[in-house]
C-alpha cells in the first residue's frame, strides 16, 4: 500500500487558515451549550486546538483510500448476542439469603423484598 504524502502536524502547531473556519465566538457558543465557563486564555487555546482537529479531519477526507481493504474492526464480525435460552431462576428464599436487611417472607406487607435506605423524602 502506498504511503500518504500527508504528514501529521506537530503538537500545538497552528494553521492560520483555521481562523477563517472556527472563530472564538463559535467556541464560546459551544462552551455555553455544554455549560462550561471558559477563561479568555482557555477560549483562545480551545479555538486553536479545535481548529487543528478540524483541519486534520479535513485533510483526512482528501486521502485517497480506493483500493484499500479494511484492516481493523473495533469488534468481531459475528453477532455478539448469545442464544436466548430459558433457565430456572433463584427462588425468593435463595435470592434473599445473602441480603443484609431482607424482609422476612412471612410478613404480609413486605414479604420477600430487599430493604434499602430511603432515598427520597
Amino acid at each position: 500500500m502506498a504511503r500518504s504524502p500527508y504528514r501529521a502536524p506537530e503538537p500545538g502547531c497552528y494553521d492560520p487558515r483555521m481562523a477563517e473556519r472556527l472563530t472564538r465566538a463559535e467556541v464560546e457558543r459551544i462552551a455555553a451549550l455544554a455549560h462550561l465557563e471558559l477563561t479568555a486564555d482557555e477560549a483562545e487555546r480551545f479555538t486553536r486546538q479545535l481548529g487543528d482537529i478540524l483541519d486534520y479531519a479535513e485533510r483526512l477526507r482528501h486521502v485517497d483510500t480506493t483500493g484499500t481493504t479494511e484492516s481493523w474492526r473495533p469488534s468481531a464480525p459475528q453477532s455478539a448476542l448469545r442464544a436466548d435460552t430459558v433457565r430456572p431462576s433463584l427462588g425468593p428464599h435463595d435470592a434473599l439469603a445473602n441480603a443484609p436487611d431482607a424482609s422476612p417472607a412471612d410478613r404480609d406487607s413486605d414479604a420477600g423484598f430487599f430493604r434499602v435506605p430511603r432515598v427520597i423524602d
